[in-house]
């Protein structure tokens, strides 16, 4: 048995949903073990497009246990949407399928409310690019140990009296703060009995259930959400989402011991990417004939936001980052497929700021923004990759590439995609297999 994390390497949409659905044929139990529904993972299955955001991916496979960890955030109204729209499709969610810890923290009406209304009131260049589900504010009534969190919603009287002094909170701030609307407290109170009802069946011990499955030996996936530079405390700080991205809170985000961790799997996509605010070192910009390239060809937009994602080179210094940060054992290198057509590649292999060599991502915002890459250049190649089923079927200098790409992070390829569609991976290194 194993236990193996997964996590973004880089600002999110990495390509992690289509690496956990491969590696979830391996392993007994999936576990989401942060964030929330500000994140999404695409799956291309037979063709077929599968969106989440908050129920982990391993969901489409029927024997296996799918876990939403307590560092989970959860929007109740789009869990209990997105078991709908498996239902509809023939797929049914049973509590045999998905276990909610009970202390993961629940996203209120009102957190949407500030996090829209706080948004709004920041100066241009100082917003932060939020998407407005109510995250941040859902974090900061859990570290104000003031949240609600889904086992409060098998007691109501407790959710009533917990419910009661949020809503007058956060309207005294909502409407004198912001001359926003305030909220009415019966009309979210009927609204969570009723989810509750339908959710009560899902809520338990994660733990508990987790470490039952180790001792029997079961293979357990970690899979997190967004990437290791918007982790709350090492990315590029304020330009980041509210919880911690990277590997070590697997076991925070869940109750798991760390001693358990077997191998930790780093999501790096060939090029790099980035939706929202923030520096972005490497970016090639709107209307740049390659930037432009890679956005149309790796069809780069937002799947819980529909936003443009930002386009840019592959940064080895994001990438190192991410090594000594999560511990990574190996690399799945998604978009491959993408490169193909470029006659040359770069890759960021430093940064300079003000005349500075810099190996590592400044820490101030400032210089962070003002990094200029150091780039070498590669060889590209023309074929087209979809097709290929073999890591000795690729052309010459694509595996001279990825050869590249260990070199400058001392990190192995795992697993490599070659196209969108579940197939389309060649894997080079079963993280289970020990």
């Amino acid at each position: 048995m194993a236990s193996v994390v997964v996590v973004g390497t880089q600002w999110g949409d990495e390509g992690k949903g289509k690496i956990v659905d491969l590696l979830t044929r391996y392993a007994d139990f999936v576990v989401r073990f942060q964030g929330g529904n500000n994140a999404g993972h695409t799956l291309v299955v037979d063709g077929k497009q599968y969106i989440f955001h908050i129920i982990p991916s391993g969901i489409l496979y029927k024997d296996k246990t799918c876990v939403i960890g307590n560092g989970v955030i959860i929007d109740p109204g789009v869990l209990l949407k997105e078991m709908a729209n498996l239902a509809e499709k023939g797929m049914t969610v049973t509590p045999k399928q998905l276990l909610i810890s009970a202390n993961a923290h629940l996203i209120m009406p009102y957190h949407q409310r500030l996090d829209v209304a706080r948004e709004n009131a920041l100066a241009k260049g100082k917003k932060i690019g939020t998407t407005g589900r109510g995250i941040g504010p859902c974090y900061m009534d859990k570290v104000g140990r003031v949240g609600v969190k889904v086992g409060d919603l098998l007691d109501m009287s407790l959710f009533a009296d917990k419910l009661q002094a949020a809503v007058e909170e956060k309207n005294f701030v909502l409407t004198r703060q912001f001359g926003a609307q305030p909220l009415e407290y019966a009309a979210i109170i009927d609204q969570f009995e009723s989810y509750a009802a339908q959710l009560a069946p899902f809520v338990g011990n994660v733990s508990v259930a987790l470490d039952q499955a180790r001792k029997a030996g079961k293979n357990i996936l970690f899979e997190g959400a967004q990437g290791t530079h918007l982790d709350i405390d090492h990315g590029t700080y304020p330009f980041v989402t509210s919880s911690n991205t990277i590997a070590g809170n697997a076991c925070i985000g869940s109750g798991f011991g760390p001693a358990h961790i077997d191998e930790v799997i780093g999501i790096l996509k060939a090029y790099t990417t980035r939706v929202g605010e923030g520096p972005f070192p490497t970016e090639l910009p709107e209307g740049d004939v390659i930037g432009d390239a890679l956005q149309q060809k790796g069809h780069e937009y937002g799947a819980t936001t529909g936003r443009r994602r930002r386009c840019g080179w592959f940064d080895a210094v994001v990438a190192n980052d991410a090594v000594r940060l999560n511990g990574l054992t190996g690399f799945a290198v998604t978009k491959l497929d993408v490169l193909s057509g470029l006659k040359k590649l770069k890759i960021a292999t430093s940064y300079r700021v003000e005349g500075v060599p810099y190996g590592y991502m400044p820490d101030n915002i400032r210089k962070a923004r003002m990094a200029e890459p150091v780039y070498e250049e590669m060889d590209g190649w023309d074929a087209e990759l979809p097709n290929i089923r073999s890591y000795e079927d690729l052309p010459a200098q694509a595996k001279a590439y990825l050869k590249r790409l260990e070199d400058l992070t001392g990190v192995a390829p795992a697993i490599v995609s070659v196209g969108p569609d579940r197939e389309e991976t060649l894997l080079l290194r079963n993280p289970f297999a020990g």
